[in-house]
């Protein structure tokens, strides 16, 4: 459920495709893109190439085209494998947090 690679990517990529296609965004679409991504990775799916679909949703929020797609479809296999660990951190962080919350964590001394 914890997508923090994938919301950084997506809006990594969204900066990138702005300074591609020479399109400055405003402080407004900023925030927009901050906003879109993290709901749109909370809503992508954990497999591989799911946050390039989900990317649509940013790219349109903020009027891009979505020629970037293709652009960022070479590499996305190899983006996706650095996603991952942010990933997996961001879940494990919480996992700790609630472990911790509840009393079942008990630290070794």
């Amino acid at each position: 459920m914890n997508m923090n690679g994938t919301a950084i990517y997506e809006a990594v990529a969204v900066i990138f495709a702005s300074q591609v296609f020479g399109i400055e965004l405003t402080v407004t679409q900023q925030i927009m893109v901050m906003v879109t991504a993290v709901l749109a990775s909370v809503g992508t799916a954990g497999i591989p190439g799911s946050g390039l679909v989900m990317m649509t949703i940013v790219l349109n929020a903020v009027n891009l085209p979505l020629e970037t797609i293709g652009l960022l479809a070479g590499i996305d296999r190899i983006l996706n494998m650095a996603r991952v660990i942010p990933n997996i951190v961001g879940d494990a962080a919480a996992a700790v947090v609630v472990a911790k919350s509840e009393g079942a964590l008990h630290p070794q001394k």
